[in-house]
């Protein structure tokens, strides 16, 4: 009996290793995975000569006149008016690119060159923005986000190396410059507003928030990276102040129904919330708007309204594809000073945006504020987008809008008092505190400072006169 189990142990070892061996022979290898580098500037080669192939054949859109500064008015409905002078010109021309692009693009078999299961967070800057940016960086630690950033840069004439290299790696950002991306391919000419949805493309990250230069969460992002609405659709925009202007020819290139005007704002564009997983197309088509942007898209998303640019590439770049997305309805408002003869508006000095997911609580529950702002009590904001100015003392951070109406150093953000308890602490503060630790920190060699002086002292003495005033009234910041 025991010799019998032996054998059939001995039987089942054998039968194992040849099983594996002959197992082990006839496997395929597993396909290795070239570096990301390799797999981005392969995505720009292919995505390039599709651009190339797919320019409008016509002469760019005319304006006649413009938009304006028309308010969204969610409320009364108004018909969408075309300030393109030679629409019937450009529309099938334009409309046969548009086609040829979207075709070529649901066809691209490449590999996406990001590394899926990453979060993080994408910016842009570079020359005097540079500053700007590291004074919003520190100020996204303050929240205690120890999310990931890559900052992208133009070319080798923006990478500050003391920068890149030694402060801001601790900080857990890593610099890309995207002309070493596209090398050869054609990037040469990126300019402005394209560097964002080039920079977007190229991020390492799965999913992730971009935020301009100047635009700052007040809260740690990483909680509306991982909840709804973001995680349904897959992108998140933010609402301008104005109506969305697109030329009603934008439509019928594009070969989607027209918006009413009450159900879709202008996009603002300071901070956006994208899935590479479920929108890698929707940052194609934003780059094919980009591309062509100055000359075609801009004029024709825009109209000459307030901040034309890549703002409006992203959503209409979504809905032309028929995906899924997401825009805050809570209106954006201007933080400021009031003047003594207008106590009733803000001269405009920043602007806040809402928290995504206490905005998609209220609409999922039917309730719009946008319409009727009785209906509930404002989302808390989420963002400052702080552009005018901008929190850069080398720039023109320290002018005279610091000046109050009496002659003296006053702060830039007191009014209207409820955004004022929206933001729930003393932002304006902590904004401060961090523009003179950069100013008065020598490791900050900025470039773009080598030419000036006084800029710690000057600082510092604003944050004096103004935050460590006995006497000086201080909004309220929370809804109590």
């Amino acid at each position: 009996m025991l010799a019998s189990r032996r054998t059939i142990l001995v039987f089942l070892v054998v039968a194992f290793i040849l099983f594996n061996a002959y197992y082990l022979g006839h496997k395929k290898p597993q396909k290795s995975i070239p570096p990301l580098s390799d797999r981005q500037a392969q995505l720009w080669q292919s995505l390039h000569s599709l651009l190339e192939q797919h320019v409008p054949d016509c002469p760019p859109p005319i304006l006649h006149r413009s938009a304006g500064i028309p308010r969204f008015d969610a409320i009364n409905e108004t018909p969408r008016k075309s300030y393109i002078a030679n629409a019937d010109k450009i529309r099938q021309p334009m409309q046969a690119a548009h086609d040829g692009f979207v075709h070529a693009i649901r066809n691209l078999k490449i590999d996406h060159a990001y590394v899926p299961g990453t979060m993080g967070i994408v910016s842009s800057a570079g020359g005097t923005y540079l500053p700007t940016f590291v004074v919003s960086l520190l100020l996204l630690r303050r929240t205690g986000s120890t999310l990931p950033v890559e900052l992208f840069m133009k070319d080798r004439t923006e990478y500050e190396p003391s920068i890149c290299e030694v402060i801001l790696p601790p900080l857990g950002v890593k610099c890309v410059v995207l002309s070493d991306i596209m090398a050869g391919q054609g990037g040469t000419g990126i300019e402005g507003f394209q560097i964002k949805s080039v920079a977007m493309l190229f991020s390492s990250f799965e999913k992730f928030l971009w935020l301009d230069a100047d635009c700052v969460p007040l809260h740690d992002p990483t909680s509306i990276l991982n909840s709804e609405p973001f995680t349904s659709t897959g992108l998140v925009t933010w609402p301008d102040f104005w109506a969305n202007t697109a030329a009603p020819v934008y439509f019928n290139i594009s070969r989607q129904p027209e918006p009413l005007s009450t159900v879709r704002q202008a996009t603002e564009a300071g901070m956006l919330l994208v899935s590479k997983e479920t929108h890698f197309l929707t940052l194609i088509l934003a780059i094919y708007y980009n591309y062509y942007g100055p000359d075609y898209y801009y004029p024709l998303l825009d109209q000459g309204a307030p901040g034309a640019g890549d703002k409006d590439t992203f959503l209409h770049a979504a809905t032309a594809l028929n995906e899924s997305f997401y825009s805050v309805s809570e209106t954006v408002v201007d933080l400021g000073n009031v003047t003594p003869w207008n106590s009733q508006t803000a001269i405009n000095a920043g602007y806040i945006q809402a928290d995504p997911i206490q905005d998609y609580n209220l609409t999922s529950q039917g309730k719009w504020r946008v319409g009727d702002p009785t209906v509930a009590k404002p989302p808390r904001a989420f963002f400052i987008h702080a552009g005018d100015p901008e929190f850069n003392p080398g720039k023109d951070l320290l002018g005279e809008k610091l000046v109050g109406f009496d002659g003296n150093p006053t702060r830039l953000w007191t009014h209207p008092p409820g955004a004022m308890k929206r933001l729930g602490y003393d932002a304006e503060k902590a904004f401060w505190e961090e523009t003179t630790a950069v100013a008065c920190n020598s490791q900050f060699a900025f470039e773009s400072w080598k030419s000036k002086s006084r800029l710690c002292e000057d600082t510092r003495a604003h944050w004096k006169a103004v935050f460590l005033k006995p006497d000086g009234k201080v909004p309220e910041f929370t809804n109590g």
